[in-house]
């Protein structure tokens, strides 16, 4: 029997990869930089800064990044903990206050707009995830229990 407090083996390998992409590829000026942005937290436990590459999209001077494993997500804890954060994308650096969201509505709103934007990639992100319908309902059930910040510029 697994220990659910456990992370899974393939959360570790991700987040090595994770790692590796950070420092080899965008923060060297290579590698998906118009999706992908690099997050700065401070770990909660350690007090030490962690540097993580995440999806993005920005609207309206506001940069919304989900979390693949909701709350469970390290970055996302550090954040609930220490809403100050640091956001590298492209050239443009700057501190930014992260709101914590877990409103299945708003959640459904960024998958909306996500699947606007790359509509090709979304579907098939959600259906890796079981989720194979894309309505509002369907988004709404399938945003429950994950999570999402919003960061805005202080």
């Amino acid at each position: 029997m697994s220990n659910p407090s456990r992370t899974p083996a393939i959360w570790r390998c991700i987040s090595k990869l994770n790692r590796r992409i950070a420092v080899t590829a965008i923060g060297r000026g290579r590698g998906p930089r118009r999706v992908v942005l690099l997050l700065t937290t401070i770990g909660r436990k350690s007090g030490q800064p962690h540097v993580t590459p995440l999806q993005f999209e920005e609207e309206r001077d506001v940069i919304y990044v989900a979390s693949a494993r909701g709350l469970r997500a390290d970055w996302f804890r550090n954040v609930q903990a220490n809403p100050r954060v640091k956001v590298q994308i492209d050239d443009r650096t700057f501190d930014g206050l992260a709101e914590p969201i877990t409103d299945p509505v708003r959640i459904a709103d960024f998958l909306q707009l996500r699947l606007h934007y790359h509509p090709i990639m979304m579907r098939l992100m959600l259906a890796l995830e079981g989720q194979l319908r894309c309505n509002r309902a369907a988004l709404e059930r399938f945003a429950a229990g994950k999570a999402m910040i919003a960061i805005r510029e202080p």
